[in-house]
Protein backbone atom coordinates (compact mmCIF):
# COMPACT_ATOMS: atom_id res chain seq x y z
CA UNK A 1 0.00 0.00 0.00
CA UNK A 2 2.96 2.35 0.50
CA UNK A 3 4.84 1.62 -2.73
CA UNK A 4 6.07 4.61 -4.71
CA UNK A 5 8.80 5.04 -7.38
CA UNK A 6 11.48 6.21 -4.95
CA UNK A 7 11.23 3.03 -2.85
CA UNK A 8 10.09 0.52 -5.48
CA UNK A 9 13.47 -1.22 -5.33
CA UNK A 10 13.17 -1.60 -1.56
CA UNK A 11 9.62 -2.95 -1.92
CA UNK A 12 10.82 -5.48 -4.50
CA UNK A 13 13.65 -6.57 -2.20
CA UNK A 14 11.19 -6.99 0.67
CA UNK A 15 8.85 -9.10 -1.43
CA UNK A 16 11.76 -11.25 -2.65
CA UNK A 17 12.57 -12.09 0.96
CA UNK A 18 8.92 -12.87 1.68
CA UNK A 19 8.74 -15.07 -1.44
CA UNK A 20 11.84 -16.98 -0.38
CA UNK A 21 10.66 -17.29 3.21
CA UNK A 22 7.27 -18.62 2.08
CA UNK A 23 9.04 -21.17 -0.11
CA UNK A 24 11.09 -22.29 2.90
CA UNK A 25 7.76 -22.92 4.65
CA UNK A 26 6.39 -24.91 1.71
CA UNK A 27 4.11 -22.15 0.43
CA UNK A 28 4.19 -21.08 -3.21
CA UNK A 29 3.92 -17.40 -4.11
CA UNK A 30 4.44 -15.13 -7.15
CA UNK A 31 8.00 -14.03 -7.82
CA UNK A 32 6.89 -10.41 -8.31
CA UNK A 33 4.14 -8.23 -6.90
CA UNK A 34 1.01 -7.34 -8.84
CA UNK A 35 0.40 -3.60 -8.56
CA UNK A 36 -2.66 -3.16 -10.77
CA UNK A 37 -6.29 -4.26 -10.52
CA UNK A 38 -9.19 -3.00 -8.45
CA UNK A 39 -8.64 -3.15 -4.70
CA UNK A 40 -11.77 -5.06 -3.67
CA UNK A 41 -11.43 -7.52 -6.55
CA UNK A 42 -7.85 -8.20 -5.49
CA UNK A 43 -8.64 -8.55 -1.80
CA UNK A 44 -11.46 -11.02 -2.48
CA UNK A 45 -9.81 -12.93 -5.32
CA UNK A 46 -9.75 -16.72 -4.77
CA UNK A 47 -6.25 -16.62 -6.26
CA UNK A 48 -4.92 -14.11 -3.72
CA UNK A 49 -1.61 -15.09 -2.16
CA UNK A 50 -1.03 -12.13 0.16
CA UNK A 51 -1.56 -8.39 0.11
CA UNK A 52 -1.99 -5.36 2.31
CA UNK A 53 -5.36 -3.72 2.87
CA UNK A 54 -6.75 -0.75 4.79
CA UNK A 55 -8.37 -1.22 8.18
CA UNK A 56 -11.72 0.24 7.13
CA UNK A 57 -12.32 -2.12 4.17
CA UNK A 58 -11.11 -4.97 6.37
CA UNK A 59 -13.80 -4.35 8.97
CA UNK A 60 -16.69 -3.60 6.62
CA UNK A 61 -16.04 -6.07 3.77
CA UNK A 62 -13.19 -8.49 4.40
CA UNK A 63 -12.93 -9.64 8.01
CA UNK A 64 -15.10 -12.74 7.54
CA UNK A 65 -13.84 -13.56 4.04
CA UNK A 66 -10.01 -13.50 4.30
CA UNK A 67 -7.29 -14.71 6.63
CA UNK A 68 -5.66 -12.07 8.85
CA UNK A 69 -1.88 -12.52 8.64
CA UNK A 70 -0.52 -9.67 10.75
CA UNK A 71 0.20 -5.96 10.78
CA UNK A 72 3.55 -4.37 9.90
CA UNK A 73 4.96 -2.01 12.50
CA UNK A 74 6.28 1.24 11.00
CA UNK A 75 7.67 2.60 14.27
CA UNK A 76 5.49 5.70 14.31
CA UNK A 77 5.76 8.26 17.08
CA UNK A 78 3.09 8.07 19.80
CA UNK A 79 1.59 4.88 18.36
CA UNK A 80 1.65 1.35 19.84
CA UNK A 81 3.42 -1.29 17.71
CA UNK A 82 1.42 -1.93 14.54
CA UNK A 83 -0.80 1.11 15.04
CA UNK A 84 -0.84 4.32 13.03
CA UNK A 85 -2.67 7.63 12.98
CA UNK A 86 -3.51 10.38 10.55
CA UNK A 87 -1.64 13.64 10.17
CA UNK A 88 -4.08 16.49 9.59
CA UNK A 89 -2.35 18.94 7.25
CA UNK A 90 -3.10 22.41 5.92
CA UNK A 91 -1.20 24.94 3.81
CA UNK A 92 1.75 26.47 5.60
CA UNK A 93 0.44 29.96 4.84
CA UNK A 94 -3.05 29.26 6.21
CA UNK A 95 -3.50 31.22 9.43
CA UNK A 96 -6.33 29.08 10.83
CA UNK A 97 -5.26 27.16 13.94
CA UNK A 98 -8.21 24.92 14.85
CA UNK A 99 -10.24 22.27 13.07
CA UNK A 100 -13.39 24.26 13.73
CA UNK A 101 -12.07 27.11 11.60
CA UNK A 102 -11.95 24.79 8.58
CA UNK A 103 -15.72 24.24 8.72
CA UNK A 104 -16.06 26.58 5.73
CA UNK A 105 -13.11 25.05 3.89
CA UNK A 106 -12.62 22.16 1.48
CA UNK A 107 -11.49 18.75 2.66
CA UNK A 108 -9.38 16.69 0.25
CA UNK A 109 -9.66 12.95 0.84
CA UNK A 110 -8.25 9.96 -1.00
CA UNK A 111 -11.30 7.66 -0.66
CA UNK A 112 -14.55 7.47 1.26
CA UNK A 113 -13.44 3.97 2.30
CA UNK A 114 -10.08 5.06 3.70
CA UNK A 115 -9.52 4.81 7.45
CA UNK A 116 -6.72 7.37 7.47
CA UNK A 117 -8.02 9.73 4.80
CA UNK A 118 -11.69 9.87 5.80
CA UNK A 119 -12.92 7.82 8.77
CA UNK A 120 -10.12 8.85 11.14
CA UNK A 121 -10.91 12.54 10.79
CA UNK A 122 -14.67 11.90 10.85
CA UNK A 123 -14.26 10.05 14.15
CA UNK A 124 -11.86 12.66 15.50
CA UNK A 125 -14.34 15.51 15.15
CA UNK A 126 -16.80 15.63 18.01
CA UNK A 127 -19.80 16.80 15.98
CA UNK A 128 -20.94 16.90 12.35
CA UNK A 129 -21.03 20.69 12.60
CA UNK A 130 -17.21 20.66 12.59
CA UNK A 131 -17.04 18.71 9.31
CA UNK A 132 -15.83 20.83 6.35
CA UNK A 133 -18.71 22.01 4.20
CA UNK A 134 -16.98 21.08 0.94
CA UNK A 135 -15.13 17.87 0.07
CA UNK A 136 -13.18 16.69 -2.94
CA UNK A 137 -12.29 13.06 -3.61
CA UNK A 138 -8.74 13.17 -4.96
CA UNK A 139 -8.12 9.43 -5.32
CA UNK A 140 -4.83 9.35 -3.39
CA UNK A 141 -3.05 10.87 -0.41
CA UNK A 142 -0.42 12.34 -2.72
CA UNK A 143 -3.14 14.05 -4.76
CA UNK A 144 -4.68 15.44 -1.57
CA UNK A 145 -1.32 16.91 -0.57
CA UNK A 146 -0.96 18.47 -4.01
CA UNK A 147 -4.51 19.85 -3.85
CA UNK A 148 -3.68 21.78 -0.67
CA UNK A 149 -0.34 22.96 -2.00
CA UNK A 150 -2.05 24.32 -5.13
CA UNK A 151 -4.91 25.96 -3.23
CA UNK A 152 -7.62 23.63 -4.54
CA UNK A 153 -8.32 22.32 -1.02
CA UNK A 154 -7.73 23.51 2.52
CA UNK A 155 -7.26 20.47 4.72
CA UNK A 156 -6.58 16.73 4.50
CA UNK A 157 -6.11 13.74 6.76
CA UNK A 158 -3.03 11.80 5.65
CA UNK A 159 -1.80 8.36 6.69
CA UNK A 160 1.24 8.96 8.93
CA UNK A 161 3.43 6.52 6.98
CA UNK A 162 2.45 8.19 3.70
CA UNK A 163 3.14 11.61 5.22
CA UNK A 164 6.59 10.51 6.35
CA UNK A 165 7.38 9.44 2.80
CA UNK A 166 5.84 12.61 1.36
CA UNK A 167 8.02 14.78 3.59
CA UNK A 168 11.01 12.88 2.25
CA UNK A 169 10.15 12.90 -1.46
CA UNK A 170 7.36 15.35 -2.38
CA UNK A 171 8.01 19.05 -2.90
CA UNK A 172 4.30 19.74 -2.37
CA UNK A 173 4.54 18.45 1.19
CA UNK A 174 7.06 21.18 2.00
CA UNK A 175 4.31 23.75 1.43
CA UNK A 176 2.11 22.19 4.11
CA UNK A 177 2.14 22.14 7.90
CA UNK A 178 0.70 19.78 10.49
CA UNK A 179 -2.41 21.10 12.23
CA UNK A 180 -3.07 18.12 14.51
CA UNK A 181 -3.15 14.33 14.70
CA UNK A 182 -5.99 11.83 15.02
CA UNK A 183 -6.10 9.01 17.53
CA UNK A 184 -4.04 5.90 16.82
CA UNK A 185 -5.84 2.90 15.32
CA UNK A 186 -4.64 -0.52 14.07
CA UNK A 187 -2.46 -0.20 10.99
CA UNK A 188 -2.88 -1.63 7.50
CA UNK A 189 -2.93 -5.43 7.86
CA UNK A 190 -1.60 -8.15 5.61
CA UNK A 191 -4.25 -10.63 4.49
CA UNK A 192 -4.34 -13.90 2.58
CA UNK A 193 -7.06 -15.99 0.97
CA UNK A 194 -9.22 -17.62 3.63
CA UNK A 195 -8.11 -21.21 3.06
CA UNK A 196 -4.40 -20.42 3.47
CA UNK A 197 -2.61 -20.91 6.78
CA UNK A 198 -2.37 -17.32 8.04
CA UNK A 199 -0.07 -18.39 10.91
CA UNK A 200 2.42 -19.80 8.39
CA UNK A 201 2.32 -16.50 6.49
CA UNK A 202 2.93 -14.57 9.71
CA UNK A 203 6.04 -16.61 10.48
CA UNK A 204 7.36 -16.26 6.93
CA UNK A 205 6.81 -12.49 6.77
CA UNK A 206 8.33 -11.94 10.20
CA UNK A 207 11.46 -13.81 9.14
CA UNK A 208 11.61 -11.74 5.96
CA UNK A 209 11.39 -8.48 7.92
CA UNK A 210 14.11 -9.69 10.29
CA UNK A 211 16.31 -10.36 7.25
CA UNK A 212 15.96 -6.90 5.71
CA UNK A 213 19.14 -4.93 5.19
CA UNK A 214 19.44 -1.72 7.18
CA UNK A 215 19.15 0.28 3.95
CA UNK A 216 15.91 -1.37 2.84
CA UNK A 217 14.49 -1.31 6.37
CA UNK A 218 15.10 2.43 6.62
CA UNK A 219 13.64 3.11 3.17
CA UNK A 220 10.45 1.25 4.09
CA UNK A 221 10.38 2.45 7.68
CA UNK A 222 9.64 -1.09 8.86
CA UNK A 223 10.43 -2.25 12.40
CA UNK A 224 8.60 -5.57 12.64
CA UNK A 225 5.37 -7.51 12.38
CA UNK A 226 2.73 -7.84 15.09
CA UNK A 227 -0.58 -9.63 15.34
CA UNK A 228 -3.56 -7.42 16.14
CA UNK A 229 -6.72 -9.37 16.78
CA UNK A 230 -9.70 -9.04 14.44
CA UNK A 231 -11.84 -7.75 17.29
CA UNK A 232 -9.54 -4.74 17.70
CA UNK A 233 -10.11 -3.78 14.06
CA UNK A 234 -13.85 -4.32 14.32
CA UNK A 235 -14.07 -2.11 17.43
CA UNK A 236 -13.10 1.01 15.46
CA UNK A 237 -16.23 3.09 14.66
CA UNK A 238 -17.24 3.40 11.03
CA UNK A 239 -18.87 6.73 10.14
CA UNK A 240 -22.56 6.46 9.21
CA UNK A 241 -22.06 8.10 5.82
CA UNK A 242 -19.51 5.41 4.94
CA UNK A 243 -21.79 2.59 6.07
CA UNK A 244 -24.65 4.00 4.02
CA UNK A 245 -22.59 3.73 0.85
CA UNK A 246 -20.71 0.46 1.37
Amino acid sequence: MYDRPEISGAVASYWKLIHESLADHGQSSPTTLTQDGEDVDTWLSPELCMCQTCGLPYRIWLHDKVGLVGTPDYALDDCPPGFYRSVVVVHADDQRDTLEEFRTGTLAFNSLFSQSGYAALRNHLSTDTQWPEQQTNTGSHQASIQAIASGKADIASIDAVTWRLAERYDKAAQQLRVLTYTEATPGLPYITVEHNDATLFFKAVKLAIDALSDTVRNQLGLRGLVFIDKSTYLAIPTPSDVLSRK
